[in-house]
């Protein structure tokens, strides 16, 4: 249908909500308008539009951070309507007013409402004048650290530091003993300042074993507010949320009607309109406290959709287009469960380091299963580091839990996204752990877990028929090289997930190669070699897996039943100690935010030295050792390689 009031709108996002809310445009009739920057020339949100405009570099301060850049995008197509999606410039009060006052229609909620929800310590004065519950805790004006140490002493620990402009989990600490203090305010403030341009920060007392659940609300220009349930998000790490679910394992109707209330009477003490999401912890008692709301569109919003049978992006077109809510309270109903994964290019396994390269293979849509994919890259994209880790959501719904759990992995076995490292195999095996399939995941778990190396985070070593289907693999292309098919023996040293490895490989007279290392030898036949699907049989049996050949040279990512595994043939290289302690390396491309040593410093194991940041992730850089600094090689504010040599250090000149 088309909408009323306008005719086009422009996405002033990127990824995966700019191909939603493209395509939903389209589909309500509308011209769909895409922008886009250097980095994101050929990209995936820019190929689903009706026309794309450049608007800049790739650093996003340059381009969708852009302002003018986006109205004069929006002057030069003709669009009617902006819409902003999430991140970048939602929840800037400022932007929304400048799309109004260029005459194009905001699609979103009021710059006021906007502003009196991003300011926390605001936020939370209106909360608990609307009678909303809130945690204990300080915000105020004297923002000097001396002041902030004397308050946080008052509330108590643990604490939460949490920047006044934040959200996303940008800008917070965790603070559990006095002696934290102050390294976890300086960490929250730069990171403030870098994301949010304000280094202002509040206190609140921290639950340890809390859960994080969401109210979504709407809100129209008629002054009607309903809110569509609940999403249970406390399977988060750093305060990113990993997955999210709709209805809370924790929540029963009552709870349900009580959290929905207040979340509606936040709405209403800012005069809302729109779509929002009123953000509470609750405890094991079953309290719960306002945290903050986010004035937008949530990443999470389709497990609201799948369970409600609605759409908010059509919503959020009829509500701008001045329209009545869809529905009233009492017609909303909640069927099934469903569940999003969020699909990232990161390493959970170190230290959720960002990745980037080309995909080589992604077909999410081509399996069976029901399983909703929103995505932002196909086989066609390039994944860089000057954005946001997530490339994909995935959506189950179904029943019961337990089966939407089940559709989630099997999706993932069958439709894996290859060229790029990404957290798939952590997903399964969050899904997999009994915490998570009894319903009893906190906040904090994650974190905890990753810190102890427990559960979804415990050490496994790479199936080795994986590592075989590799080698032979290298096998034949050795042949295709060399044109030697005399050659019977080859030792291949391989890199397997980083770690070297070498593979004694027999050619067999018939075909195929006989794997001479492991508990016993694998004898491997390809039988055909698809893209990225190979059939193969092991000692006779039939197989199958996933395997495509990286751009770099020799390198292989194989996925094998609910395993990935990187294989690539030892470079020059490859002998290097990366963890050599005198040097400090740049795990990832990113930004040098702080240099904290000079030429001739002493340090001790432990110490951060260097701090960087890539897709909106902040990395501490610690001494391996103790040393004596030898040499700085990037200064703050630059940006640097990954493997790149930031610091040297001389380990004997303590001695």
């Amino acid at each position: 249908m088309l909408t009323g009031g306008f005719a086009s709108v422009l996405v002033a996002n990127r990824g995966e909500i700019a191909v939603r809310v493209l395509k939903e445009a389209r589909a309500g009739g509308m011209r769909a308008i895409a922008v886009y920057s250097d980095a994101d020339e050929t990209a995936l949100h820019v190929r689903e539009a009706d026309q794309a405009v450049w608007i800049g570099p790739a650093p996003a301060a340059q381009s969708y951070l852009n302002i003018d850049a986006i109205l004069d995008a929006a002057r030069e197509t003709g669009a009617e309507a902006i819409h902003p999606g999430y991140g970048f410039l939602s929840e800037n009060a400022a932007f929304a007013r400048a799309v109004i006052q260029a005459g194009l229609v905001w699609i979103g909620p009021p710059p006021e409402a906007i502003e009196a929800m991003g300011d926390k310590a605001r936020a939370k004065a209106l909360m608990i004048e609307a009678g909303v519950p809130a945690l204990p805790g300080w915000q105020g004006e004297d923002q000097s650290d001396a002041n902030l140490k004397a308050e946080a002493d008052q509330v108590g620990y643990p604490l939460l530091i949490k920047a006044v402009a934040g959200g996303g989990g940008r800008g917070m600490r965790i603070v559990r003993e006095a002696g934290e203090f102050d390294d976890a305010l300086a960490s929250a403030r730069r990171e403030a300042r870098s994301a949010f341009g304000d280094d202002a920060v509040l206190l609140e007392r921290f639950v340890e074993r809390g859960r994080h659940v969401e109210i979504q609300v709407f809100a129209d220009s008629r002054g009607n507010v309903i809110h569509l349930g609940e999403r249970d998000c406390s399977a988060q790490r750093r305060r990113q949320k990993v997955i999210e679910e709709a209805p809370s394992p924790a929540v029963d109707e009552a709870l349900r009607a009580r959290m929905g209330a207040d979340a509606v009477a936040a709405a209403r003490a800012v005069d809302y309109v729109g779509a929002g999401t009123v953000e509470f912890l609750l405890d094991d008692a079953g309290e719960y406290y306002f945290l903050e709301m986010n004035t937008r569109l949530q990443v999470e919003h389709p497990v609201t959709e799948e369970i409600t049978g609605t759409n908010l992006v059509q919503w959020q077109f009829a509500i701008a287009s001045g329209e009545p809510l869809p529905m009233a309270q009492d017609e909303v109903t909640l069927e099934g469960h469903s569940i999003e994964l969020r699909l990232y290019a990161e390493d959970p396994f170190n230290a959720f380091a960002p990745q980037s390269g080309r995909v080589l293979a992604y077909n999410p849509h081509g399996v069976a299963g029901g399983v909703r994919v929103d995505s932002g890259v196909d086989q066609f994209s390039v994944v860089g580091t000057d954005y946001d880790a997530m490339v994909a959501k995935l959506i189950a719904h179904a029943p019961s839990r337990g089966e939407a759990i089940a559709a989630l992995r099997a999706h993932m076995i069958d439709a894996p996204l290859l060229g790029v490292r990404t957290n798939r195999d952590f997903l399964i095996r969050l899904l997999d752990d009994p915490v998570f399939a009894a319903g009893e995941v906190r906040t904090a778990d994650l974190d905890i877990w990753s810190e102890a190396g427990s559960g979804p985070f415990a050490p496994a070593e790479p199936p080795f028929e994986a590592i075989a289907l590799a080698a032979a693999d290298a096998t034949a292309t050795y042949d295709e090289v060399h044109r030697s098919p005399s050659v019977r023996h080859i030792t291949l040293d391989l890199l397997v997930d980083g770690k070297p490895q070498s593979i004694a490989v027999e050619q067999l007279r018939g075909g195929g190669v006989r794997i001479l290392d492991g508990e016993a030898p694998l004898e491997i036949v390809f039988d055909e070699a698809g893209h990225s699907r190979t059939s193969y049989t092991l000692n006779g049996e039939g197989r199958q897996a996933r395997l495509v050949r990286l751009d770099d040279e020799g390198g292989r990512h194989i996925a094998l039943g609910d395993r990935m595994v990187f294989v690539a043939e030892a470079s020059p290289w490859s002998d290097v100690d990366a963890a050599d302690p005198s040097t400090i390396i740049a795990p990832v491309s990113g930004a040098v935010v702080a240099i904290n040593v000079a030429p001739g410093d002493a340090v001790s194991a432990g110490d951060v030295v260097a701090v960087m940041e890539a897709m909106k992730m902040e990395m501490r850089l610690t001494a391996q050792a103790d040393g004596v600094v030898a040499a700085v090689h990037a200064a703050q504010g630059e940006q640097a390689s990954g493997g790149f040599v930031l610091i040297e250090l001389d380990l004997q000149s303590q001695d």
